[in-house]
């Protein structure tokens, strides 16, 4: 199983104080370092953390699979149309929401979700849609078009129930069925990710949070490292 890390808040840091540090492209050059298969970065509407910058110096700079997180905004779109990341993953998108909430309903706003897939398929980019972990979102997500799906995590990191973890399996597996490439993240940290990568259907797990936080105590590199081994083993 493959670790993307996410180091939006690196730049979460950064805006609290301003200035230049600490860069999250220098992050992105640590993971690289470490051993870790993407990066992730959720370029916001209101810019809170990731700037239209970093995107592009990381995409220069750091030879590491780049997937961008975004709404389907078309102001957005046409950022990740100029920087041709690796991937993409759609997400909703609250301006008051602290950390993203839950899944996209692809049954709602599907006009424009359509139109975002084949505006940036077009551009040779893979798309991926986080969803919940819910057989009809997987199966809408196949019909829209989309490379592969990212099932959202949260509800099982937050309520560490087994029927959490069982929503998880069937959908993945439902997924990979279908067949559709198969991500999960949010929420995961260092005690909770184990079930998660006994799923085989899942491919990569994308974790920032957790990682950030754990680096506080023992540095980033040796961090990413510690969940990369649990990732993979």
């Amino acid at each position: 199983m493959k670790l993307g890390v996410n180091i939006d808040h690196i730049a979460t840091l950064r805006q609290a104080r301003g200035g230049v540090d600490p860069d999250p492209v220098e992050g992105a050059k640590i993971c690289k370092r470490a051993g870790a298969h993407s990066v992730v970065m959720h370029l916001r509407e209101d810019r809170r953390h990731i700037q239209d910058r970093d995107l592009f110096r990381v995409k220069k700079e750091v030879f590491i699979r780049l997937n961008l997180e975004m709404s389907i905004a078309p102001t957005i779109v046409g950022v990740a149309k100029k920087l041709c990341p690796a991937q993409v993953t759609l997400v909703p998108e609250k301006r008051q929401e602290k950390t993203t909430e839950g899944g996209l309903d692809l049954f709602q706003k599907t006009r424009g979700i359509d139109r975002a897939i084949k505006n940036l398929k077009e551009q040779g980019i893979e798309v991926s849609l986080f969803i919940d972990p819910n057989l009809r979102q997987v199966e809408k997500a196949k019909a829209l078009g989309a490379d592969s799906i990212e099932l959202h995590t949260g509800d099982y990191s937050n309520k560490r129930r087994s029927s959490e973890l069982l929503r998880i399996q069937k959908a993945a597996d439902f997924a990979k069925k279908i067949p559709m490439r198969v991500y999960a993240g949010h929420g995961l940290d260092y005690e909770n990710v184990g079930a998660i990568c006994k799923i085989s259907a899942i491919e990569e797990l994308n974790i920032g949070y957790s990682i950030v936080t754990r680096a506080l105590w023992v540095g980033f590199e040796k961090a990413v490292s510690e969940m990369l081994e649990l990732v993979s083993n």
